[in-house]
């Protein structure tokens, strides 16, 4: 349908800027030609020669007689000048030659003073005009680059606790601000005040500014979104005035939400032991913690701020009276990743066969962003294969595709690597088939997905939220199983075990210095260095001798040894099962779990409900 654009109508207020500019260009034009006076446009000939010229009558016109110079037009039409010694001597020798003559009077101090001011004045008018033009302009990025501004959402992109699904505890504890923001005084009554702000932390993706324009939304107060990053600027002091900017806006609009996006960029832990204390982010955090709780105060403003980066803010910002509330949004869980699915496909069109719990059992640990990616990556999938609607074939793709990556079926692998590679992943699905209390398979393929040339794709049978000492032994096990292979098999090692070895050892350096389960060192937490965050870490003394750091590192070998020598007798006793499974999987190049079931002989372990991970070329991938 073709929409013919209607032409913009000019505000009035735009038009008489524009004729007020016109206007002062024309009258500076006329000034400049009035100064431009006619002795510049006229040739300048001697008194004798002007004699000469009215003697032979040669003079077109009257003359014209001002401040001892005599101006006039010859027959030939050239336009000249002379200066007269005498005005008496002047006229009576052109009385003598019947010139007609003009006297014009001498130019008085005032008026030349006039001529000479004006058009000064008219130039520093307009100079004013383009600097105020500037200035008033809100499209105008010179001189107002210390204003802020905010995202407005308008009234039609409403986004209310309806379009969240999942987070109930957050929405729970989030209703209240609303109920603040609706009715103040039914707290205030009891002598109650409203939160100053509210910190959304969590993972990436999980929701934390989506569940803020729902506040909002519930609420029906203005909104103003803004990023930390957008207060720091290259000049120094912008940052604190922006800040001073915003929250004179919300107040202008009270009662209103302020939410500041990854507030980590600005709300940093101060002078962390690099760089001086004059830091232009230092300048803009402390403007902040002023707006939120400094002197000068306004309680119908709430402060929202999401983070996924908690640990690295200042003490004083999330301190009480700034940051009352702390909000915490997790990973969906099984049912509320089954709510995410069905707010996302609500107008998508759906196959009757789709069954959207499945999907949610066989998407452990994925946040909302995730869910929406696979639901976009499975209607993309069913409009390249020309499908009215998208089926569940095309959901376990799109799946597969955001949990272990996309296929590379044109990746050229030789025979000899595609055997390693076989009896690599064959190894690790046998001891995950084996071993209590680790995670079922779910798929394994030895076809190229992402930047893994073989993968194991696993997730447990219910929600786990602790896990034992023996799950961890077990799983270093099934992790270096694919090693030991190796080495059985080819008698070599290969470079496929990269991602396993790092892995298995930052899961047992954690065993013993995180939760205490090494015999030889006992129950004792030893204080890990995390990285470097503005110096902080550089000035941290060890709390442990450098013999407890050498006995860390001989535990940390002798745990991983000890699952690599049980992985390599695992294998040892069911080789037959291992060059099965490796055969299989070179012919058929993918197995679900019922297929590994029926090549091993085992008893089908059925659907499984829970949070899952991935194996990716042998590795745990949360």
């Amino acid at each position: 349908m073709d929409i013919k654009k209607r032409p913009e109508r000019i505000p009035p207020a735009n038009f008489l800027k524009g004729l007020t500019f016109w206007l002062l260009a024309g009258i500076i034009l006329l000034a400049l030609l009035r100064l431009s006076s006619l002795e510049t446009r006229k040739e300048e000939i001697s008194y004798s020669s002007f004699r000469e010229y009215v003697q032979k009558g040669q003079i077109s016109g009257s003359l014209k007689i001002r401040d001892g110079w005599v101006y006039g037009t010859l027959q030939d039409g050239r336009s000249f000048r002379t200066f007269f010694p005498e005005l008496g001597q002047l006229t009576e020798f052109l009385n003598e030659h019947n010139v007609n003559y003009e006297l014009i009077p001498v130019s008085t101090f005032w008026a030349n003073m006039a001529m000479a001011t004006i058009p000064v004045v008219l130039i520093f008018l307009l100079l004013w005009f383009f600097i105020n033009r500037q200035v008033s302009s809100e499209g105008s990025r010179v001189m107002s680059f210390a204003r802020s501004r905010p995202v407005i959402p308008s009234g039609k992109n409403r986004v209310t606790f309806q379009d969240v699904a999942g987070s109930e505890e957050a929405k729970e504890e989030l209703r209240e601000i609303i109920e603040f923001l609706r009715d103040p005084r039914k707290f205030q009554r009891l002598g109650g005040k409203i939160p100053r702000g509210v910190l959304l932390i969590g993972p990436p993706g999980t929701g934390k500014t989506l569940l803020a324009k729902a506040v909002a939304g519930e609420a029906n107060v203005p909104f103003l979104s803004m990023s930390g990053s957008d207060f720091v600027e290259m000049f120094v002091g912008v940052g604190a005035a922006r800040v001073r900017d915003l929250f004179r806006q919300a107040k202008r609009m009270s009662p209103s939400i302020v939410f500041i996006d990854e507030i980590d960029a600005v709300g940093r832990q101060r002078f962390a032991g690099l760089g001086g204390g004059h830091d232009e982010r230092e300048q803009t955090l402390n403007q902040l913690l002023v707006e939120m709780d400094g002197f000068q105060t306004d309680e119908a403003v709430i402060v929202m701020a999401a983070t996924n980066r908690p640990d690295v803010l200042d003490p004083a910002l999330t301190r009480t009276g700034r940051f009352d509330r702390t909000v915490v949004v997790n990973l969906p869980d099984i049912k509320e990743r089954e709510a995410i699915l069905k707010v996302h496909t609500r107008n998508k069109p759906l196959h009757p066969s789709v069954d959207l719990a499945v999907l949610a059992r066989g998407t452990p640990g994925l946040s909302g962003a995730d869910l929406a990616n696979i639901v976009n990556e499975a209607a993309l999938l069913a409009a390249k294969k020309n499908k009215d609607q998208i089926d569940m074939s095309n959901l376990e793709a799109a799946k597969d595709k955001v949990l272990m990556g996309a296929e590379r079926r044109s990746l050229v692998i030789s025979e000899e690597e595609r055997r390693i590679i076989a009896y690599h992943e064959a190894a690790h699905t046998l001891l995950q088939k084996n071993l209590p209390e680790v995670y079922p398979v779910h798929k394994v393929t030895i076809i190229p997905r992402g930047r893994a040339l073989g993968l194991t794709h696993v997730f447990p049978e219910k929600d786990h939220f602790i896990e034992s000492n023996e799950y961890f032994h077990n799983t270093l096990i099934s992790l270096l199983a694919g090693r030991a292979a190796e080495k059985l098999v080819f008698g070599r090692m290969f470079t496929g075990s990269e991602n396993d070895l790092r892995l298995a050892t930052e899961i047992a350096r954690r065993m013993v210095c995180e939760w205490g389960m090494s015999e030889k060192l006992g129950p004792v937490s030893f204080r890990q260095q995390e990285a470097v965050f503005l110096g902080r870490d550089l000035i941290q003394q060890r709390e442990h001798s450098e013999v407890t750091s050498r006995e860390i590192d001989e535990e940390v070998r002798r745990i991983l040894e000890n699952a690599e020598k049980k992985a390599e007798s695992f294998l040892k006793e069911r080789r037959e099962q291992l060059d099965l499974l490796a055969r299989t999987l070179l012919e058929r190049e993918t197995l679900t779990s019922e297929e590994i079931d029926a090549v091993l002989g085992l008893k089908p372990e059925g659907n499984k409900n829970g949070t899952g991970e991935n194996r990716e070329g042998g590795t745990v991938v949360a």
